[in-house]
C-alpha cells in the first residue's frame, strides 16, 4: 500500500496513564530522603529517563549521592512503581486512544509504541491494547533519551517506513522535540501552552476524529 504511514504512539500520558504511579513511586523515594516532592516538580519528569529523573530529584533537595544509593533508589522506585501496576486493566486506556487504534488498524497502517519506559510490554498486555501493536520499542532497546529521536527512528526502521512518512503521538515537549529532530509529523496530547511545537495540538484523544486521521495518511 503506497500510503501506509507509521503511527508511533509514547505510552505514559499518551495511551494510559501511568504518571500518577510514577509520581507515587518518585514521592516514596523523595520523602525517605527528606525532599519535598510535588506535582509541579513531577512535570520535570515528563518524558525523562529514569536515571535522569532520579538526579533531578537529588538536585530538587541538594542531596549528594554515591553511585551504588542511586542505584539502589533506582532499583527500589521500579519496584515501588510496578506494585502500583499489578492491578491495571483495559480501564486505564485513556478515553479515544482505543477508537483511534481500532481505526489504524482497519485502515492497515503502521503501529508502533516508541516509549522511555521499560515496563511497555507488560502493561499493554495488562490493558488488552498489546496485539494493536505491529512493533514495541521501549527504554530496554535505545540508549538514548528523548529529545534524541532514537526510539522514533527505530520504530519507524521495524515498521520499514521512511520517517518522513511517520506520525507520533506524545504529551511531553522532549518527546515532540524528538518527533521534530526526526522530521516526523508531531501530534501533541495536552496542553497547547505546553506542547507548542507540536504540529497539531489535541487535549485528547476524543479530540480525533477520523477525517484527521485519513488527512495524516494521504499527507
Amino acid at each position: 500500500m503506497n500510503n501506509k504511514k507509521a503511527f508511533i504512539f509514547d505510552l505514559d500520558g499518551v495511551i494510559v496513564d501511568t504518571a500518577k504511579y510514577h509520581f507515587l513511586a518518585w514521592q516514596k523515594i523523595a520523602k525517605s530522603l527528606n525532599i519535598n516532592f510535588t506535582h509541579e516538580d513531577n512535570e520535570l519528569l515528563k518524558g525523562v529517563s529514569r536515571v535522569r529523573s532520579l538526579d533531578i530529584i537529588l538536585g530538587l533537595g541538594n542531596v549528594e549521592a554515591s553511585q551504588e544509593d542511586k542505584d539502589k533508589w533506582l532499583i527500589q522506585k521500579n519496584e515501588d512503581y510496578l506494585s502500583y501496576l499489578v492491578d491495571m486493566d483495559e480501564s486505564e486506556v485513556l478515553p479515544g486512544v482505543l477508537k483511534v487504534l481500532k481505526l489504524l488498524k482497519d485502515k492497515k497502517q503502521g503501529i508502533a509504541l516508541g516509549s522511555a519506559s521499560k515496563n511497555a510490554r507488560p502493561i499493554l498486555e495488562k490493558t488488552g491494547v498489546l496485539s494493536y501493536f505491529d512493533v514495541i520499542v521501549d527504554g530496554n532497546d535505545v540508549s538514548n533519551a528523548k529529545p534524541d529521536p532514537e526510539v522514533f527512528l527505530k520504530a519507524a526502521q521495524l515498521l520499514n517506513i521512511d520517517p518522513k512518512n511517520s506520525i507520533v503521538f506524545e504529551d511531553s515537549v522532549a518527546g515532540i522535540q524528538a518527533a521534530n529532530i526526526a522530521e516526523m509529523v508531531s501530534v501533541g496530547i495536552g496542553e497547547e501552552t505546553i506542547l507548542h511545537e507540536a504540529d497539531y495540538i489535541f487535549k485528547d484523544f476524543t479530540f480525533i476524529d477520523e477525517d484527521f486521521i485519513e488527512s495524516l495518511i494521504k499527507k
